[in-house]
C-alpha cells in the first residue's frame, strides 16, 4: 500500500524544503506510484502555468529565512535578542534546511579562516626567523 502525502507536502518536496527523512520517504514513494507521479507532475505544471497562492509564493522566495549576513551576525553573536530568538526558532524548530546549510557553510569558512590565519602567522615566524638576532652576553 502506498503512503498518501498531502498537497502541502508534495509542494514543500519539490521546494526541498522537508526534512530530510520525509524527503526520503516521497522519493521512494514517487519510485513505486505512477499515481503519485502523476499528482507532483500537475502541481509542477501548474506551478509553471504560473498559479500561485500567497503561501507558494512565500516558500518559494524564502521571505522567513535569514540573509548570510545575518546568519553571519548570529555566528558571532551580534544580533539583536529578539532576531536571535527568531532565528534560533527557525534553524532548531521549523529546521530549514536552507538556513541551516548557510550557517554549516559560515562555520565552515570561519574555521579555514582560523587554520589559514594560524598558518599565515606560521609562515611569517618562519620567513623572519633570519632576521631575528640573538643577544650577545
Amino acid at each position: 500500500m502506498s503512503e498518501t502525502f498531502t498537497r502541502a507536502e508534495l509542494e514543500a518536496y519539490l521546494d526541498e524544503a522537508l526534512p530530510a527523512e520525509l524527503m526520503a520517504r516521497i522519493e521512494q514513494a514517487l519510485r513505486n506510484d505512477r499515481g503519485l507521479l502523476r499528482r507532483l507532475a500537475a502541481i509542477r505544471a501548474r506551478r509553471d502555468a504560473g498559479v500561485h497562492s500567497l503561501g507558494e509564493i512565500w516558500r518559494r522566495h524564502r521571505l522567513t529565512c535569514a540573509t548570510r549576513e545575518q546568519l553571519g551576525s548570529f555566528l558571532l553573536g551580534a544580533l539583536p535578542q529578539d532576531a536571535a530568538d527568531y532565528l534560533t526558532f527557525h534553524l532548531e524548530v521549523v529546521g530549514c534546511r536552507y538556513c541551516q546549510a548557510n550557517l554549516a557553510d559560515l562555520r565552515k569558512q570561519q574555521a579555514e579562516s582560523s587554520d589559514l590565519a594560524h598558518s599565515r602567522r606560521r609562515k611569517y615566524f618562519q620567513s623572519s626567523a633570519g632576521y631575528l638576532r640573538r643577544e650577545k652576553r
